[in-house]
């Protein structure tokens, strides 16, 4: 397991992105005390999503939103529901919480 950060530094709406030793990005997002956690990887475009850092969720904080042609992802099941990628899904990644973080389950 690859702690990635402590769960307080994660508030409802609000999401974290993080860069892996093998230059993979993944982030996560807190949505009614529920972390989600998904590759940083637009399926239409191949690029990563956010327009900032940390930011990868629209401007309601309700659904993830790719910057660059702002398609419209389900934050629960990573379903894109409004964009050209349409029907398709981030890739989600295994999480675990711990007492003390959060830790990517590495395979």
């Amino acid at each position: 397991m690859k702690y990635l950060c402590k769960l307080s530094d994660l508030e409802n709406n609000q999401s974290k992105g993080f860069e892996l030793d093998d230059d993979t990005s993944v982030f996560l997002v807190k949505k009614s005390d529920h972390v989600y956690g998904y590759k940083n990887y637009c399926p239409h475009l191949g690029v990563n999503l956010e327009w900032q850092p940390d930011q990868f969720l629209d401007s309601t904080d309700t659904l993830i939103q790719c910057a660059m042609h702002g398609a419209l992802f389900s934050i629960e099941s990573g379903l894109c529901i409004s964009g050209p990628c349409n029907g398709q899904t981030l890739q989600r990644i295994a999480i675990h919480i711990e007492e003390d973080g959060i830790y990517l389950d590495e395979q």
